[in-house]
């Protein structure tokens, strides 16, 4: 995708020239050089969410092995007041990796009720998932959305200054795409953009059987297998690359040791793919795997250790029945370095 300016999704629309981070051709052509040039081979998951990507995420949120989302909307639904009232107010609301924000309307209906008008910036590297989301939030009345298509952290440069507190939205336990340590700097580089008092509402995958974990990465209908393999038809489309989907293998496996599901596609037979636009042959040995995804599964311990390193202090966390799932509240240090 090249880079666009944000469109009005429902509000006062962001225009911005060049957005931050985004997946240009030449973003995308240096995440191939370099994931597939090497002995290791790997693409890093933000390349997953074109247009067409995107939409089979969306499908997977609904598969019956993928609970994470439906539990992490419970607790919004049961809890929504009591987040955005710890949360304090008025705030401006800032979601890093939106989506279609189906589960975050319940919090911006939660705050609405609270304060007159209510600013909403959704950060995504999908247009087509920011579109979506600007249409389901239409109905909402005194929100204003100022979407912005980028990569994080690299778009909270464009937030600018705000006269509110802020709250950070960092749902769908997508900080476990981060092994913990990255994690504690993505936050830190966070907190940068932020100011003390400002909060963060993250959203947090608890570690459990790997019976439970693995369909949801692998159910029975293909769907996971089909958005895992979308990376290679995407590459193909925008860099001419020559992949046959046939010949690659949706595998996932559970690594206790480092407590993550890790999503490869696996080469079946021994094989060569040119990639036109790099001027590239990528050789494939039979069984040899891109890794394409890691997503950690943490303790409160864990999450509580990268929240601190981090720069926040940890204040609340709301939890559904089963402990499967967190949504955990922190408060921007003030003794932490910005």
């Amino acid at each position: 995708m090249s880079p666009r300016a944000a469109s009005d999704l429902g509000g006062s629309s962001l225009g911005v020239p060049e957005l931050a981070g985004a997946d240009t051709a030449e973003a995308v052509a240096l995440a191939v050089r370099r994931g597939l040039g090497g002995a290791r081979k790997h693409l890093p998951p933000w390349l997953f969410y074109d247009r067409a990507g995107s939409a089979l995420f969306e499908q997977i949120t609904t598969l019956p092995e993928y609970t994470l989302t439906r539990t992490e909307r419970g607790i919004l639904a049961a809890h929504a007041g009591a987040i955005v009232e710890a949360a304090g107010a008025p705030l401006e609301v800032v979601e890093l990796g939106a989506g279609t924000a189906s589960k975050t309307r319940l919090l911006l209906e939660a705050l609405l009720s609270r304060q007159p008008r209510v600013r909403y910036v959704p950060i995504d590297v999908s247009p087509a998932a920011l579109a979506q989301a600007g249409s389901m939030l239409a109905g909402l009345a005194r929100l204003e959305v100022r979407p912005i298509v980028a990569r994080y952290p690299e778009g909270l440069g464009l937030l600018g200054e705000s006269r509110m507190r802020r709250l950070v939205l960092l749902l769908g336990s997508n900080i476990g795409n981060y092994d913990p340590r990255a994690g504690a700097e993505l936050l830190a580089r966070l907190r940068g953009h932020l100011t003390p008092g400002d909060a963060l509402l993250m959203g947090v995958d608890r570690r459990k059987s790997p019976a439970l974990l693995r369909p949801a990465y692998d159910d029975a209908a293909g769907v996971t297998a089909r958005f895992n393999k979308n990376v290679l038809a995407r590459l193909n489309a925008e860099l001419g690359a020559r992949f046959d989907l046939d010949r690659f293998r949706h595998v996932v496996k559970w690594n206790d040791r480092a407590s993550r599901i890790e999503l490869y596609l696996e080469s079946a037979v021994a094989q060569k793919v040119t990639i036109d636009a790099l001027a590239l042959e990528v050789s494939f040995r039979a069984g040899e795997r891109i890794h394409t995804e890691s997503s950690y599964k943490l303790t409160d311990r864990k999450v509580a250790e990268m929240l601190i390193r981090g720069g926040f202090s940890p204040e609340a966390t709301w939890n559904d029945e089963r402990r499967w799932f967190g949504d955990h509240l922190a408060r921007v240090r003030p003794d932490a370095a910005a």
